[in-house]
């Protein structure tokens, strides 16, 4: 038996950004701090739930699981980044500030 273990493998992270009404922020937050998690541990689960969970989705993906490529939207979104004031705030922005600050 080894030692050492191997490291666990490193997952690719992409950053999304979203708006959501006040009450699920509140919501994602507190549930969050609940179980002693991030907000985004919380979003990225969720959605794994929900891919898992809703069939009809994973049979439509089966046939549609090409890569997509950036869209115009995406192409916007950049150059809005660009231009982001502290005014502007994204859900996990004050998370990656604490993050960043501890």
């Amino acid at each position: 038996m080894p030692i050492l273990k191997a490291p666990p493998k490193l997952i690719r992270n992409a950053t999304i950004q979203v708006r959501v009404e006040e009450e699920v922020d509140l919501k994602l937050r507190k549930y969050a701090e609940y179980i002693g998690s991030t907000p985004a541990f919380v979003v990225a689960e969720s959605l794994k739930l929900l891919f898992h969970k809703d069939t009809e989705f994973r049979e439509w993906f089966a046939h549609h699981d090409e890569v997509p490529g950036p869209s115009k939207d995406d192409e916007l979104t950049k150059k809005d980044e660009s231009h982001t004031s502290r005014g502007n705030e994204t859900l996990f922005s004050n998370e990656t500030r604490r993050t960043a600050n501890k």
